[in-house]
């Protein structure tokens, strides 16, 4: 039976890809149940980083993996997609950095002076260039075809370093007092197996599909 090996990779990259879809909702959920919205400016970072960086770019990734994409519908769909996914990011994330920076200027405490800070602002700036990138892809009538294929993958590696610096931030995140405070042994490691695990299958996913065929722009 030369294709059973074969129909179990897809099978298992299927169950892979449910498991990061379940890895950034339950992921998402949990920080947010953590972080208690509304009990103060603080609060709301947890909420809005882990919607950005947790789950929107997530989905905005997945979206165009052929065994785990929760959308079947036509590339060009999943394009538009993946821009609202993305726009989202960026909003939430914009807006997890406004709590924040609110948050210290109540407590008159200094800003940007640890690794998770630092990593999540350089992760926002990065999804700043990266929907620009974007936008080029998105008007393709204004770049020559040989221009548009080179900035589609430039966008496709990009956008996987983006998405590991997301993953980094997160990391980061859980290692901060506020997080191990609340969430200590295994508990602890079991967030961390949610975070790398769409990362993981996002690596492979634009690896085996995205860098190594041709694809066709719309």
């Amino acid at each position: 039976m030369p294709d059973a090996p074969a129909g179990c990779r897809v099978w298992l990259r299927r169950g892979c890809g449910a498991l990061a879809h379940l890895a950034a909702w339950g992921m998402t959920v949990f920080l947010l149940l953590l972080s208690r919205p509304g009990t103060s400016l603080f609060s709301w970072h947890p909420v809005f980083m882990s919607i950005a960086f947790c789950l929107c770019l997530t989905e905005a990734l997945l979206i165009f993996s052929p065994e785990a994409s929760l959308f079947f519908c036509s590339h060009k769909a999943k394009v538009q997609l993946h821009w609202i996914a993305q726009m989202l990011a960026l909003v939430a994330a914009t807006l997890g950095l406004v709590f924040i920076i609110s948050s210290k200027n109540r407590s008159e405490l200094p800003h940007f002076i640890s690794w998770h800070s630092i990593l999540g602002l350089v992760t926002i700036l990065a999804t700043c260039g990266q929907v620009l990138c974007g936008l080029g892809l998105l008007f393709p009538q204004l770049l020559r075809i040989s221009l548009a294929a080179q900035l589609w993958r430039c966008h496709t590696v990009y956008g996987l370093i983006v998405y590991l610096l997301a993953t980094s931030t997160v990391v980061l995140g859980i290692c901060s007092d506020w997080f191990q405070a609340q969430i200590k042994g295994i508990a602890w490691y079991l967030c961390l197996g949610l975070i790398f695990c769409p990362a993981l299958v996002i690596m492979n996913q634009i690896s085996r599909t995205c860098l190594s065929k041709k694809r066709q722009y719309v």
